[in-house]
């Protein structure tokens, strides 16, 4: 598509590094996969192997990268992950393994959202939990959403999911 095209191009021309990058997450019954995703951060390593979440005018971000994430850009290569059946379209994120590992210790019923596919957007996104979580009571209202998601799945939820995706691509939560 020209759109993932352009992003690539602007993306190669203007930082230093891959084109895309890929994490491990989890999945559908806890397996874990790769995700894929534009590369928005400058090439970095984690810090003492601890995944940092991204934040609102983080300064890893290139000026490409903040772009991408305000707009959503950057999650367009997940697609590959739903072709290939990882992902689907709508569903709870996935999560780096390591902060599975953490939520689950302080999140009841947190596993219960690996009993579906993980998706590009879903019922928390719509509602504004997008990107970095500032404290445990947010992820659990986030969980609580994903939940609720799973407990009431229609077709039409997904597509009322997939339009209010669509129309907030810009909300404040974007970063």
């Amino acid at each position: 598509s020209p759109v993932l095209l352009g992003v690539a191009l602007a993306i190669k021309l203007t930082s230093r590094g891959p084109v895309f990058f890929r994490q491990e997450r989890t999945g559908w019954t806890g397996e874990s996969f790769r995700i894929w995703k534009f590369r928005s951060m400058h090439v970095h390593q984690p810090d003492n192997g601890v995944v940092k979440q991204a934040q609102k005018n983080d300064p890893r971000l290139t000026k490409i990268g903040a772009f991408i994430r305000r707009t959503s850009l950057d999650e367009l290569p997940q697609l590959f992950n739903v072709l290939t059946g990882e992902m689907s379209l709508v569903g709870p994120r996935p999560h780096a393994l390591q902060h599975d590992t953490l939520y689950s210790q302080d999140i009841v019923d947190y596993f219960a959202r690996h009993n579906i596919k993980p998706g590009m957007t879903g019922l928390a996104q719509v509602r504004g939990f997008r990107g970095e979580t500032k404290d445990i009571e947010q992820m659990i209202q986030r969980v609580d959403s994903d939940i609720e998601y799973i407990n009431n799945w229609s077709l039409w939820l997904d597509f009322v999911i997939l339009v209010r995706t669509l129309n907030a691509f810009t909300g404040k939560q974007a970063y």
